[in-house]
């Protein structure tokens, strides 16, 4: 998809799939789906990585920095003052002055705490960040987010880890409409129809973890998300056909012998009478 790259804040992309690094069965599983997905940006909770001892494994180590973005993200973090502590810690450690928000509001069903995080969004703005938040499925809060200054909005397609893919894909659409930053929807993709569903939309692109990682294979499944995530945007750039309730002939029928309704009935009536 190099001839239709996502740019984020003049930041050009390859791929239109960005995937992370939790849950695999091994770093070197999650590193052959990174490479099998066709992603060149990973994102990385700062808050379960190793930044201070070299000494000792991390998953750092599986990533290729020199094809691959690292984008930290803040999971794990309950608070606004959490949040933003954990992004400044990222970026001093070296890994990016990007980020990707997140702010849990309720601990089961992972839901962002989306006043907790426009306040965030303010603060890392104001000190330089480039942020992505991960918010609801809402247009209303995509856009105030949009106007603190965020570079991307992420809304749900579902929650998190739950495979259920997407469930109000007009609320995506809404989003998509409205929006002059990129939309990438993050959370719920299950299987590849998710991510190509999500895209249809008009999803600049998708963000998947759970999906790859916990699937049978997570290196085919890797493989099929990138054809999916490229289908898809193929798809919505062409432009789908309007949906009718009543078939529509593949073959135009003008000017065919017996064409229609009464050209059958008067076939029938000439055969009675031959």
């Amino acid at each position: 998809m190099t001839s239709d790259p996502l740019i984020i804040a003049g930041k050009t992309f390859r791929s239109r799939l960005v995937v992370g690094t939790g849950k695999y069965p091994s770093h070197a599983v999650m590193a052959a789906a990174h490479l099998a997905s066709g992603a060149d940006m990973v994102t990385v909770a700062v808050r379960r990585v190793n930044l201070t001892d070299r000494t000792k494994e991390s998953l750092l180590d599986y990533i290729d920095r020199a094809r691959i973005f690292i984008l930290p993200n803040t999971a794990g973090c309950y608070t606004a003052d959490e949040a933003i502590r954990t992004a400044r810690l990222g970026r001093e450690v070296g890994l990016s002055n990007w980020v990707k928000l997140e702010v849990i509001g309720d601990e089961k069903t992972l839901f962002p705490d989306n006043i907790a995080l426009l306040e965030a969004t303010r603060v890392l703005v104001a000190e330089g960040f480039v942020v992505l938040p991960y918010t609801n499925d809402d247009p209303v809060i995509c856009r105030k987010l949009e106007e603190a200054g965020a570079a991307a909005v992420m809304p749900l397609g579902a929650p998190f880890g739950s495979g259920l893919g997407i469930q109000n894909p007009n609320n995506i659409r809404i989003i998509k409409d409205q929006a002059r930053v990129p939309v990438i929807v993050d959370a719920g993709v299950g299987t590849a129809s998710d991510a190509a569903i999500a895209m249809e939309l008009g999803a600049d692109g998708v963000l998947m973890n759970t999906a790859i990682a916990l699937a049978g294979d997570p290196v085919v499944m890797a493989g099929a998300m990138k054809l999916a995530i490229e289908a898809g945007r193929m798809a919505f750039r062409a432009g789908r056909i309007p949906m009718r309730p009543h078939a529509s002939p593949s073959s135009p029928v003008e000017g065919l012998i017996g064409a229609g309704p009464a050209g059958a009935a008067a076939a029938a009536g000439g055969r009675s009478g031959a």
